[in-house]
C-alpha cells in the first residue's frame, strides 16, 4: 500500500522535471468566500495539469526492461498529455489511445510530446478496451489514470508543496474524479498534520466518489454531460476509494452554473484560464458547499487545458449565468421609428446592444407587427429585471429567451 514516504521519495525524484507550482493568495476570492483563500496553480504545471506528477512518478518506477517495451494509456484529456510528456522526458516509446471524438487540440498536444496517437472507438470505454488489447499485443505497460500506487504518490507531491508553502493551512480542497489527486494530497497532508481538513469536490453530473462513500464501496453512477469533463469518472478506483475513505473529511458537489461562473471569475479577476474540473474546488467555496469561515484555505486548481473552441462558449455561459448577458423577443408595430424607440429604451438604461434581428414575417407575426430578437450586455440580474420591467411598462410584448452555448 502506498504511504507518505513514497510521496516524499517521489518529490525528490521529480525535482527539475516537474514544476513546484505557485500558491497564490487571492484577496478577491478571500472577500467573496469569507476565508483566506489561496490558489494552488496546477493549471501552470507541465502539460497544463497535475497529471504530469503521477505519470512521471509511475514511469520512473518501471524497470529498464519495462521501459524498453514502451507504455500504453487511454485518455481523451490531461492523462494523455501527462503520460506523453513523461515518456518524452525518459525516452520511452508511448502510445495513447483516444476516442475518435477527442478534441483536435488535445490530439495535437499529445503528439507534440512525441506520443503515437491512435484514434479508436466513439467513447472513452472503447478507447480503453483497445488500449488494453494493444498492451497485451505489444507486451507494454499500461499506465492507469488514477488507480495506481505510483500515480497516487506522484499526485500527492502537490500536498507536500502546499504544506511547505503554507504551513498553517487549515483546509485543502481538491477536485475529485477517479480519486488519484485527492488520495495523494489527503494522505500527504493528513500524515503530516491530521488536524488539517481535506475536502473533495465533484459535479452533480457525476458524483461517483460521493456516492461510493455513502455506499461504502466503489460504485458506478449515471453521468450527464458536464463542462468538468476531466472529473466525469463514473466509478472511482479501489485504491483511491480506500485512501479517500480513510483521510478525506467529506466530498461535496457543485453544479454547471456554479462551475461556469467560477471559470469566468478566475479568468476575469485573476487572469487565470482554468478548466471546469479545476474550477470546482474554488466553486465549492464561493457557493458555500464547504462550510468554512475565516479559515486559511487552499483550493487546488487542477488544470487549465480548455479546448480553444470551447473557451468562448464557457465565457458566454458564465456571462449568462452571472446576469451579464440577456436576450429578448419583443413584438412591436411595423412602422418607421419603432425599432429606434426600443433601442433607445435599452441604451438609456446602459444596456450594450450585442445583436439585432428584425423579422417582418413569420408564423406568430400578425399583419402590421414585427418580431425583434435582441441580445444585450448587462451588469447583473437586477439590471436585466429593470430592462424587462421598463419594456413592459412601455406596452411592448416581451419574452426573455433562453441562451444555449
Amino acid at each position: 500500500m502506498v504511504n507518505v514516504d513514497d510521496i516524499i521519495i517521489a518529490r525528490e525524484k521529480m525535482k527539475g522535471v516537474i514544476h513546484t507550482t505557485p500558491l497564490d493568495y487571492s484577496k478577491t476570492f478571500s472577500l467573496l468566500a469569507h476565508n483566506e483563500v489561496y490558489l494552488k496553480l496546477e493549471n501552470l504545471q507541465k502539460t497544463g495539469s497535475f497529471k504530469a506528477r503521477g505519470s512521471y512518478n509511475k514511469l520512473i518506477s518501471l524497470t529498464e526492461e519495462e521501459l524498453q517495451k514502451g507504455v500504453v494509456a487511454a485518455s481523451a484529456g490531461n492523462h494523455a498529455q501527462g503520460v506523453a510528456y513523461s515518456s518524452q522526458m525518459l525516452g520511452v516509446n508511448c502510445t495513447i489511445v483516444m476516442p475518435k471524438g477527442a478534441p483536435l487540440s488535445k490530439i495535437l498536444a499529445t503528439k507534440q510530446y512525441g506520443a503515437e496517437v491512435i484514434l479508436e472507438g466513439a467513447t472513452f470505454d472503447d478507447a480503453l478496451s483497445f488500449a488494453l488489447e494493444l498492451k497485451e499485443q505489444r507486451a507494454a505497460t499500461f499506465i492507469h489514470a488514477f488507480d495506481d500506487e505510483a500515480i497516487i504518490a506522484g499526485q500527492g507531491t502537490a500536498g507536500l508543496e502546499i504544506l511547505d508553502q503554507l504551513p498553517d493551512v487549515e483546509a485543502v480542497i481538491c477536485p475529485v474524479g477517479g480519486g488519484g489527486l485527492i488520495a495523494g494530497v489527503a494522505m500527504a497532508i493528513k500524515e503530516k498534520n491530521p488536524h488539517i481538513a481535506v475536502y473533495g469536490v465533484q459535479t452533480v453530473a457525476c458524483p461517483s466518489m460521493k456516492q461510493s462513500l455513502i455506499e461504502k464501496s466503489p460504485v458506478i453512477v449515471d453521468s450527464t454531460p458536464t463542462m468538468a469533463d476531466g472529473i466525469a469518472v463514473k466509478k472511482p478506483g479501489q485504491k483511491t476509494f480506500e485512501i479517500t475513505q480513510k483521510y478525506v473529511d467529506d466530498v461535496y458537489c457543485v453544479d454547471e452554473m456554479e462551475i461556469a461562473r467560477t471559470m469566468l471569475m478566475l479568468l476575469e479577476r485573476n487572469k487565470l484560464l482554468v478548466e471546469g474540473s479545476g474550477a470546482c474546488s474554488l466553486s465549492s467555496l464561493l457557493y458555500e458547499k464547504v462550510k468554512l469561515k475565516e479559515k486559511k484555505v487552499v483550493a487546488v486548481l487542477s488544470g487549465g487545458n480548455v479546448d480553444m473552441n470551447f473557451i468562448s462558449r464557457i465565457i458566454e455561459r458564465g456571462l449568462v449565468e452571472s446576469g451579464r448577458f440577456a436576450a429578448f423577443n419583443i413584438t412591436l408595430k411595423d412602422k418607421p421609428g419603432e425599432l429606434q424607440k426600443v433601442l433607445s429604451s435599452l441604451t438609456d438604461l446602459e444596456a450594450n446592444i450585442q445583436s439585432v434581428n428584425l423579422h417582418h414575417m413569420g408564423k406568430n407575426i400578425y399583419p402590421g407587427y414585427a418580431q425583434l430578437e435582441i441580445s444585450v450586455e448587462t451588469k447583473n440580474n437586477e439590471h436585466i429585471d429593470i430592462l424587462y420591467k421598463v419594456l413592459k411598462e412601455k406596452n411592448y410584448s416581451v419574452e426573455m429567451t433562453d441562451f444555449q452555448p
